[in-house]
């Protein structure tokens, strides 16, 4: 499943291919963003770990795992 996140003060956002849930991240979210947790934490696919400070956290948008296309026409 594809996760940006917005920070504060940054140009870019953060993009990341992840193996959880989106009730998972959604919880993850909601955790961060309630005060109980001073980071979100998440892994990617590949098992690394990206950690955002909750104070900065712009947005997060989440959605379905990208389907990667081969070839030079549409379907």
């Amino acid at each position: 499943m594809e996760v940006k996140i917005g920070v504060q003060y940054a140009p870019r956002e953060i993009v990341l291919e992840s193996g959880q849930s989106a009730d998972e991240v959604e919880s993850a979210v909601a955790a961060a963003l309630a005060g109980t947790s001073q980071l979100l934490s998440l892994t990617d696919e590949k098992g690394r770990k990206i950690l955002v400070p909750s104070d900065k956290i712009a947005y997060i948008e989440i959605g379905e795992q990208a389907v990667r296309r081969v070839g030079f026409g549409t379907l």
